[in-house]
């Protein structure tokens, strides 16, 4: 488990691994956690790594992108002509 606490926005970021997020121990420490930072108006985000493949979804969402670009270009140059 990794924290990493930004006081000057008042964040705490929890970061879990597959295996601590299946973990029960790790989950029991979460509670105590959110209360600690919470009496502290924290926002206390969690995140958990995903069982997917990164580097496929974000090549998907990278041309997903490109394409909206594209689109907004073409839109862009009919408008304007």
């Amino acid at each position: 488990m990794q924290l990493d606490i930004h006081p000057e926005k008042k964040l705490v970021c929890i970061w879990l691994t597959k295996a601590e997020s299946a973990d029960a121990s790790t989950q029991e420490q979460l509670g105590p956690l959110y209360d600690r930072f919470r009496k502290q108006k924290f926002l206390v985000a969690v995140f958990r790594s995903g069982g997917q493949d990164l580097t496929e979804l974000t090549s998907e969402l990278l041309r997903y992108n490109r394409k909206l670009f594209a689109e907004r270009e073409v839109r862009a140059g009919k408008e304007s002509a």
